[in-house]
């Protein structure tokens, strides 16, 4: 089978997830069966053929790919078609095929924050819930302080004593669709990117706390 040429990739760094989804596109365009194995042979070392194999199974009974029915012989892989195509940001899918909802307060907060203007952490608490997921004021108060830090926010009015912070996000910041994440180790990663654009310093170096 021939090297693949992406049929268009997503911006920032290229997860597992994100590589094999780019290659399943691609495969659907050329008119090609899916199968585990074919698709293991075009991913980089670093993604294993079980990652490959729990993924394409998250996505059939997500609803995302379908089996052809066609006959096999004892021992050949199942073969797929792509029957839900969502474009170029690949699907999360857990095994079952359920979507997890982690991270998706975070997408829902940068996409508002572009839509919104300028806001406090209340107001883009209120502005990003829906009812899948609700967003709690804190969680947004952390992210924009992250944000700030890292200067993808503006601060517009300082905050004082029963008066909140006001935030501006800055446009030439928008860096793209993928939302900037804070990572367990307390640095913001920036997914468009593939940068870390901030790290917090611990109160015992001489940082915030």
């Amino acid at each position: 089978m021939a090297k693949r040429k992406p049929q268009l990739n997503a911006q920032g760094p290229r997860i597992d997830r994100q590589a094999i989804w780019e290659t399943l596109r691609d495969m659907h365009a050329k008119g090609l069966a899916i199968a585990t194995v074919d698709v293991s042979l075009l991913m980089p070392d670093a993604v294993s053929q079980g990652r490959v194999r729990d993924y394409l199974n998250g996505l059939e009974k997500g609803g995302y790919l379908a089996r052809l029915d066609v006959p096999r012989k004892s021992g050949e892989p199942v073969q797929f078609k792509l029957e839900k195509d969502v474009g170029v940001e690949a699907p999360r899918v857990r095994k079952d095929g359920s979507t997890p909802t982690g991270g998706l307060g975070r997408e829902q907060m940068w996409r508002t924050l572009k839509i919104i203007g300028d806001c406090t952490s209340r107001e883009l608490a209120d502005a990003a819930t829906t009812p899948k997921v609700e967003i709690a004021e804190t969680t947004a108060n952390e992210y924009l302080r992250f944000l700030a830090a890292a200067e993808y926010v503006a601060i517009v009015r300082p905050g004082s004593p029963g008066v909140l912070t006001r935030y501006r996000l800055v446009s030439t910041r928008w860096t793209g669709p993928r939302a900037p994440m804070i990572q367990r180790t307390k640095q913001l990663y920036d997914p468009n990117t593939g940068q870390v654009v901030y790290v917090r310093v611990t109160k015992t170096e001489g940082g915030e706390p």
